[in-house]
Protein backbone atom coordinates (compact mmCIF):
# COMPACT_ATOMS: atom_id res chain seq x y z
CA UNK A 1 0.00 0.00 0.00
CA UNK A 2 1.14 3.54 -0.61
CA UNK A 3 1.07 5.86 2.39
CA UNK A 4 1.75 9.58 2.12
CA UNK A 5 3.36 10.85 5.32
CA UNK A 6 3.55 14.53 6.16
CA UNK A 7 4.97 16.06 9.28
CA UNK A 8 5.46 19.37 11.01
CA UNK A 9 8.11 19.53 13.72
CA UNK A 10 8.75 22.57 15.89
CA UNK A 11 12.45 23.34 15.30
CA UNK A 12 13.08 26.38 17.50
CA UNK A 13 15.22 24.26 19.85
CA UNK A 14 18.13 21.89 19.28
CA UNK A 15 15.89 19.03 20.44
CA UNK A 16 13.31 19.97 17.79
CA UNK A 17 15.96 20.06 15.07
CA UNK A 18 17.12 16.61 16.16
CA UNK A 19 13.53 15.26 16.07
CA UNK A 20 13.11 16.69 12.56
CA UNK A 21 16.28 14.96 11.33
CA UNK A 22 15.31 11.66 12.96
CA UNK A 23 11.78 11.69 11.56
CA UNK A 24 13.09 12.45 8.07
CA UNK A 25 15.70 9.69 8.41
CA UNK A 26 13.09 7.10 9.37
CA UNK A 27 10.79 8.14 6.52
CA UNK A 28 13.71 7.94 4.08
CA UNK A 29 14.36 4.37 5.25
CA UNK A 30 10.86 3.39 4.11
CA UNK A 31 10.09 5.69 1.19
CA UNK A 32 10.92 8.59 -1.08
CA UNK A 33 10.93 12.28 -0.17
CA UNK A 34 8.64 14.11 -2.58
CA UNK A 35 8.62 17.50 -0.80
CA UNK A 36 10.48 18.88 2.21
CA UNK A 37 8.29 17.25 4.87
CA UNK A 38 6.39 14.81 2.66
CA UNK A 39 7.26 11.20 1.90
CA UNK A 40 5.63 8.53 -0.25
CA UNK A 41 6.12 5.13 1.38
CA UNK A 42 5.25 1.91 -0.43
CA UNK A 43 4.97 -0.50 2.51
CA UNK A 44 3.16 -3.59 3.65
CA UNK A 45 1.06 -3.44 6.84
CA UNK A 46 3.89 -4.76 9.04
CA UNK A 47 6.40 -2.23 7.67
CA UNK A 48 3.89 0.58 8.12
CA UNK A 49 3.23 -0.42 11.74
CA UNK A 50 7.00 -0.41 12.39
CA UNK A 51 7.45 2.99 10.75
CA UNK A 52 4.48 4.53 12.52
CA UNK A 53 5.73 3.27 15.88
CA UNK A 54 9.21 4.69 15.24
CA UNK A 55 7.87 8.09 14.16
CA UNK A 56 5.48 8.43 17.06
CA UNK A 57 8.24 7.55 19.52
CA UNK A 58 10.47 10.28 18.05
CA UNK A 59 7.89 13.07 17.88
CA UNK A 60 6.87 15.35 20.72
CA UNK A 61 3.08 15.00 20.71
CA UNK A 62 2.73 18.36 22.47
CA UNK A 63 4.65 20.25 19.74
CA UNK A 64 4.80 18.18 16.53
CA UNK A 65 2.29 16.59 14.18
CA UNK A 66 2.31 13.74 11.68
CA UNK A 67 -0.40 12.97 9.14
CA UNK A 68 -0.84 9.65 7.33
CA UNK A 69 -2.75 9.49 4.04
CA UNK A 70 -3.60 5.93 3.02
CA UNK A 71 -3.65 5.72 -0.77
CA UNK A 72 -3.95 1.92 -0.81
CA UNK A 73 -2.99 -0.54 -3.52
CA UNK A 74 -4.62 1.35 -6.40
CA UNK A 75 -2.63 4.50 -5.71
CA UNK A 76 -1.49 5.07 -9.33
CA UNK A 77 -4.91 6.50 -10.23
CA UNK A 78 -4.78 8.85 -7.22
CA UNK A 79 -1.36 10.47 -7.70
CA UNK A 80 -0.64 13.12 -10.29
CA UNK A 81 2.62 15.05 -10.53
CA UNK A 82 2.99 18.45 -12.19
CA UNK A 83 6.03 20.70 -12.24
CA UNK A 84 9.65 20.53 -11.16
CA UNK A 85 11.35 17.43 -9.83
CA UNK A 86 10.35 14.59 -12.08
CA UNK A 87 7.95 12.11 -10.48
CA UNK A 88 8.96 8.51 -9.82
CA UNK A 89 7.38 5.08 -9.64
CA UNK A 90 7.89 3.58 -6.16
CA UNK A 91 7.36 0.11 -7.65
CA UNK A 92 9.98 0.70 -10.31
CA UNK A 93 13.77 0.70 -10.28
CA UNK A 94 15.32 3.12 -7.78
CA UNK A 95 18.77 4.54 -8.52
CA UNK A 96 20.83 5.58 -5.52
Amino acid sequence: MLVLITYDVRTQSAAGQKRLRNIAKQCKNYGQRVQNSVFECLVDPVQFAELRNKLENIMDKEKDSIRYYYLGKNWKNRVEHVGAKEGYDPEGFLML
